[in-house]
């Protein structure tokens, strides 16, 4: 049998079909499996007016069968199979698609579900076989026809003999190279793991003949290996059935397989979209993070279907970052898909995705903390830090979704409140929203300013994550409340008659002060009488835009060799003994005045949790002082 040139007569093309369009050689069993769907399609369709072709619901299947021995590889449907001058048509010329010309068809495309558009799919196979055998039936028809080809040299087309109505295809596996397996596609394991991966929602049953092992009739001890024929898909996606009839055991069940997390998730969003990008989708919030969540090795992302058929493993673009620890599927069969199915084109689809499953997952987030408020707590301890670093992430574009999300320690009992609870407890005459900065929460509850500020009634957040301060200068305000340090100079919680007080008091004693600041060097910016330490000596506070916390923050990050300075102010207790003291020794000892000075400052920096410059020249001061 002479062979036919390819009618585009371009071996270029072909060899860019094969080698080029898909960069995963394992896809090639997808777009096979969804051209046997297509076709099955197609007879259902056809059926409605000619009840020749039809079969009963339960006929329509998909088999495959290998045959390792000879290294072929079958798949077989019973839908619509192709004439002569159908496969001439459609694997005669490169990127004529029987499926796209179907779905123009208006009445066509509101009734079937078919996958294909391009009719490239087909030569994937090219990828793992190095001859491709297609043998094709029409119902109702009398012949049948074998199309083969073994590449780009072209193919041939001669009659055959095929019992039943529909389409067999044959590849013939290549052999392994050094630095390539394709022995992995004969067998039975990795053919499951394929189908339940990329087509286990295809909705015809997809069977293949196995070999298993049971126990020999009679026996309770000894096993026998038998070949059984078993359904490899699933075939009705979860996602695609009302909420009202899956249960929670359903759902956790699917969770467990599809994302291998033991733990049940904290709560499962199942909804579908109307509008330009309908889509359907189904996820899930963990109550952990991953192991990896917080390395370069995690990847977000939501799993992309198209009628059922994956396109993505995890498409990172369907998630916000901010939300990146949800799981989950997005299904939608209005999207434009790339030439392989593998990505899309549009952007906007996407975008409008992201969009929707943004503002989903927000109210689902907000239902829960209203509804179920311990279950929100736990939710958050595990995965909140990512709610914040949201907040302060893109220069806070993110902060108008989040900010009713997140949690911080509270003064009034030490559990976790939200922005808006604090706002709700606020004093009327209070004016600012106070936190307290610590390497944890009793390390920040015990810093002397914000045990002055909690003295005079007022409620104190507890801030304990490096990225928590950062957030919360993102967000600037909430309600029309801005956030202030308590150990910033601008906290103004003293009376008008202590303010005058201490003005005077600082003002009497700048010479003293002043020499206190020099025996420091550029260890402080200023130092300055304090009357909001109740019992405590000394503090360091700071001005300016950056905190004592966010120096330490951001010196401590690698590679970071231009390192940041608060403007550090050294707060000394008026109305603490030490301040009589310093007094005196001003004008008795001022060498000893000096080391005191460093003595404080040290004792400041210990206070505020940050590591002291010198500890030898600490320790040596403190012997001389005893001696």
């Amino acid at each position: 049998m002479p062979k036919i040139e390819f009618k585009t007569e371009s071996k270029k093309l072909l060899d860019m079909m094969i080698n080029s369009v898909y960069t995963n050689k394992e896809i090639f069993l997808r777009e096979i499996i969804s051209n046997a769907s297509d076709a099955i399609d197609k007879r259902q369709y056809m059926s409605l007016d000619n009840s020749d072709m039809s079969l009963s619901d339960g006929e329509y299947q998909i088999v495959i069968e290998k045959d390792a021995d000879n290294r072929l590889l079958s798949i077989r449907d019973n839908g619509c199979g192709m004439s002569r001058e159908e496969l001439e048509n459609n694997l005669g010329t490169i990127a004529k698609s029987g499926s796209y010309d179907f779905k123009q068809d208006s009445d066509a495309k509101n009734k079937t579900e078919i996958i294909g558009q391009f009719g490239v799919g087909f030569y994937s196979a090219f990828m793992v076989a190095d001859s491709i055998t297609v043998k094709s039936k029409v119902p109702g028809s009398k012949e049948a026809w074998q199309w083969s080809s073994s590449g780009v040299d072209g193919y041939e087309l001669e009659p055959c003999e095929l019992d039943e109505a529909g389409t067999i295809v044959t590849l013939h596996i290549r052999q392994d190279k050094d630095d390539e397996s394709y022995s992995e596609f004969l067998d039975d394991y990795r053919i499951r793991s394929l189908i339940r991966k990329y087509s286990d929602y295809i909705r015809y049953p997809i069977r293949m003949e196995v070999e298993e092992s049971r126990p020999k009739e009679g026996s309770e001890n000894e096993y026998e290996t038998v070949k059984a024929t078993t359904t490899l898909n699933s075939m009705v996606p979860i996602w695609r059935r009302s909420s009202s009839e899956v249960s929670q055991e359903e759902y956790n069940k699917f969770y467990r397989d599809k994302f291998f997390d033991y733990e049940p998730p904290v709560k499962v969003i199942h909804f579908s979209v109307d509008g330009t990008t309908p889509f359907e989708s189904l996820l899930f919030i963990p109550s952990h993070a991953p192991y990896d969540y917080y390395t370069k090795m995690y990847e977000k992302g939501l799993s992309l279907y198209s009628n059922g058929v994956m396109i993505m493993e995890k498409c990172p673009e369907l998630l916000p970052d901010h939300f990146g620890f949800v799981h989950g599927i997005i299904d939608s069969d209005s999207l434009t898909l790339n030439i392989s199915r593998e990505t899309l084109q549009h952007n906007r689809q996407l975008t409008n995705i992201e969009r929707a499953v943004e503002k989903r997952i927000k109210s689902e987030l907000l239902k829960l903390l209203e509804s179920d408020r311990d279950k929100y707590t736990g939710f958050f301890e595990a995965l909140g830090l990512q709610l914040k670093y949201g907040l302060y992430a893109d220069f806070g574009v993110n902060k108008d979704t989040l900010k009713d999300l997140v949690m911080f320690y509270s003064s009034n009992d030490k559990k976790l409140t939200t922005l808006k609870e604090y706002v709700g407890r606020m004093k009327e005459d209070q004016k600012a929203i106070y936190y307290a900065c610590g390497s944890s929460i009793d390390a920040a509850a015990m810093l002397p300013q914000a045990e002055a500020v909690i003295d005079r009634g007022y409620e104190v957040l507890y801030l304990k994550d490096d990225v928590d301060e950062f957030a919360l200068k993102t967000l600037s305000e909430y309600d029309g409340k801005t956030f202030t340090n308590v150990s910033d100079q601008s906290l103004d919680i003293s009376s008008e008659e202590e303010k005058a007080s201490l003005k005077t008091e600082n003002d009497s004693n700048k010479e003293m002060l002043d020499y206190i600041k020099t025996s420091l060097g550029d260890k402080v910016s200023s130092v300055r009488f304090s009357s909001s330490l109740k019992d405590h000596p000394v503090c360091l506070s700071s001005e300016g835009g950056i905190s004592l916390e966010m120096e330490k923050v951001l010196n401590s990050m690698p590679q970071n060799d231009r390192p940041v300075k608060a403007e550090t102010i050294l707060e000394i207790n008026v109305s603490h003994p030490i301040a009589e003291s310093l007094k005196k020794l001003y004008f008795k000892d001022k060498d000893k005045l000096a080391s005191y000075s460093k003595i404080l400052y040290a004792q400041a920096r210990l206070i505020g949790g940050m590591e002291i410059d010198n500890p030898t020249e600490l320790s040596n001061l403190v012997c001389e002082l005893m001696v």
